[in-house]
């Protein structure tokens, strides 16, 4: 394939979604996970982290406990980056998470290439910039804020747990948000809002929320985003305003996949240059 060629990209990618013995059949939920937490981790007031430089592929990031589980996204992708060399795990990650978002019904993400890998474990940002589920908002807005996003943002991306499931062995809390966790929805606005909510202890003794059924779960930081009044408020519009949460969704993603990048001439990322001006 010939280098540039990311419509190819694109194709291979949803090749690798369906995934029978994965969760819920689909591999869909694990790669927007990847994409989301590959540049999660940017500090706006240092520069550092952020989609650039893939520094997920070093062991100190990858063992982040927050990033549990996401090897497993990360060798799906492998036989489309082996597929097409000349693409970037940065980009690859983040285009991966566009294509998923868009396969299982979401939003048209705008996305650009031209990040690049580090060569080393020079710029791996610290662990513990990614959320801890078991928070509430204070803790929320602190990790949104160093972003750079605002609350409405940070209820945007929230909806991204309308996609895929926790698993006990990784995150510590067990369950689906939504009945379909493989279709993008603003179902988990209209649950958040419109069932009742137990805090349980699951099976192995983390608390969590639950349906009536047992059968749904909501995090801490979940529930925080329908007792705070400021985000409350924009659960309730994205519960009833479809649209309206797709394209506020869709401008939060695309401007999380930016984070860390700052480009130079023709697009390309400027790693080094980036680093040396702090």
């Amino acid at each position: 394939m010939a280098a540039g060629d990311y419509m190819a990209v694109r194709d291979a990618i949803k090749k690798i979604i369906p995934h029978s013995s994965y969760d819920d059949g689909s591999a869909g939920p694990v790669l927007v996970r990847l994409a989301w937490h590959a540049s999660g981790t940017y500090d706006k007031k240092s520069g550092t982290g952020g989609s650039n430089g893939s520094t997920m592929r070093y062991k100190l990031e990858a063992s982040d406990e927050a990033n549990n589980g996401l090897e497993y996204a990360r060798k799906f992708l492998e036989p489309v980056k082996q597929q097409f060399p000349w693409i970037s795990y940065a980009d690859l990650w983040t285009l991966a998470g566009v294509v998923a978002i868009e396969y299982m019904d979401g939003p048209k993400i705008d996305w650009k290439p031209g990040r690049v890998d580090d060569v080393d474990e020079q710029y791996v940002p610290p662990n513990g910039r990614l959320p801890d589920a078991t928070q509430g908002e204070d803790h929320i807005r602190s990790i949104f804020y160093r972003m750079g996003f605002n609350d409405q943002e940070i209820v945007a991306l929230s909806g991204a747990h309308n996609l895929g499931r926790c698993h006990a062995d990784r995150s510590g809390f067990e369950g689906p948000w939504v009945p379909m966790p493989t279709r993008f929805s603003n179902t988990y606005f209209k649950l958040l809002l419109r069932s009742q909510w137990h805090k349980r202890k699951n099976s192995v003794g983390v608390e969590q929320y639950n349906d009536e059924d047992n059968e749904l779960m909501m995090l801490p930081t979940d529930m925080a985003l329908v007792k705070d009044p400021k985000f409350r408020d924009w659960v309730e519009k994205y519960a009833d305003d479809k649209d309206l949460f797709y394209a506020d969704f869709a401008a939060a993603f695309g401007k999380l996949l930016e984070l860390g990048v700052i480009r130079g001439p023709e697009g390309k990322a400027l790693r080094q240059y980036a680093r040396a001006k702090l």
